[in-house]
């Protein structure tokens, strides 16, 4: 941490010439490959028009305005503004740009390996992930990827405010039973929220218009929507910059119910689920032993009729017999998986309990709508429980 705050200080020398290799500077250390990312550690050139400076990239500037392309809030910076007592706070008319802070939520333009160190914004040491380059044009973008011998399609949306500089969540927003990718786009809010909060979502098309959960719901028991899961998201990874720490499943009615599928069998893959209008089948019928806690905030009706807000036996649309173990059943469960202590907070304006003793720091909500049908859960309160969360 100290040595990258030495850097930092150091750029001031070589953005001014006036020391090319500061002391200071030559007991950094080796650095992490070159890098294309403002802010990110180097050992030669950077991209994008940017320099190695001292072990950072970074641009010399006279203006505030020539910042303001690397990142929100990124200023041109005098060496006034340096940490006191840096090494290299001679060259006083030297500024280049940089991000200030006064904690890590001050970072988040530069995206999330960026944390606040000695007041400005850098990569973590030992963190040499570098951002692709996107292939993705800024909006919802068409896909397809293979699993297995199949092809599947998904909609993925790159945010206006992807930069490229750091990577960002990615949500898995699944349709309807039933449904479409497009029409979940429309319908679900995620895609407002994405441009909004800043983080890719993708929209995975169904097979049948339907999610393969235990017996339900495909006509084909063979779908492998976990492995496709899984690839949609690699594909998305090659494609953008993606946290893959923080890939969350939300969904609603069989899309919800897939958002558990994945959180039950993809837990190292999902770092939180938000299902609305689903629950949990009992256990013969939909074995969940999840290898990690994971996040759940559920949304659901108490006058759903498709899923009774009570659980019970149901039959699928293709034919099976399934049976839900009901809104507070599901919560009891996600729980006792979660490893939970104590009891939940009484519900909030929003109808929303919570058990925050859980193992690994996880959560397990419930959040009910009194006199509710299938509906899509909030996407706001969904999000807020989600990117609080990350994979270990």
């Amino acid at each position: 941490m100290r040595a990258r705050g030495i850097a930092a200080a150091c750029l001031v020398a070589s953005v001014t010439g006036a020391v090319l290799l500061a002391s200071a500077c030559r007991g950094v250390g080796p650095q992490t490959g070159s890098e294309t990312n403002f802010l990110r550690s180097c050992d030669a050139s950077c991209g994008d028009g940017l320099a190695c400076l001292c072990g950072v990239c970074t641009r010399a500037c006279s203006v505030a305005d020539e910042c303001s392309a690397l990142a929100s809030g990124a200023v041109c910076v005098a060496v006034a503004a340096r940490p006191a007592g840096s090494a290299c706070a001679a060259a006083d008319s030297a500024a280049f740009c940089d991000l200030s802070c006064s904690g890590d939520a001050d970072c988040a333009p530069l995206g999330a390996p960026f944390v606040c160190q000695d007041g400005f914004c850098r990569a973590p040491a030992g963190d040499t992930a570098i951002c692709p380059a996107t292939t993705l044009a800024v909006g919802d973008n068409e896909r397809t990827v293979t699993v297995g011998d199949t092809t599947r399609s998904y909609v993925v949306r790159l945010p206006a405010s992807y930069t490229g500089l750091g990577p960002m969540p990615l949500v898995l927003d699944f349709h309807t039973l039933g449904g479409t990718s497009a029409g979940e786009a429309d319908a679900s809010g995620y895609r407002e929220l994405a441009e909004q909060e800043g983080f890719l979502v993708a929209w995975p098309q169904g097979i049948d218009g339907a999610w393969n959960v235990g017996p339900c719901c495909t006509t084909s028991r063979d779908v492998d929507d976990v492995g496709f899961a899984r690839a949609l998201v690699q594909q998305v990874q090659a494609e953008a910059c993606v946290d893959v720490k923080r890939v969350y499943a939300v969904g609603v009615a069989n899309g919800g119910g897939m958002a558990y599928h994945l959180a039950c069998n993809a837990a190292d893959l999902v770092a939180g689920v938000a299902p609305s209008a689903f629950d949990l089948l009992v256990e013969s019928e939909q074995p969940c032993q999840p290898v990690r806690p994971v996040t759940e905030i559920s949304f659901r009706g108490t006058a759903d009729v498709l899923v009774p807000y009570e659980g019970g036996s149901q039959q699928a649309p293709n034919g099976a017999s399934i049976t839900f173990l009901g809104a507070v059943g599901t919560f009891e469960r996600w729980a006792e998986l979660n490893e939970c202590t104590g009891t939940p907070s009484a519900e909030d304006s929003d109808g929303c309990s919570t058990y925050s003793g859980c193992a690994s720091g996880a959560e397990v909500t419930l959040c009910t709508a009194q006199g509710g049908g299938t509906a899509w859960g909030s996407p706001e309160i969904g999000w807020a429980t989600l990117k609080r969360h990350a994979l270990p």
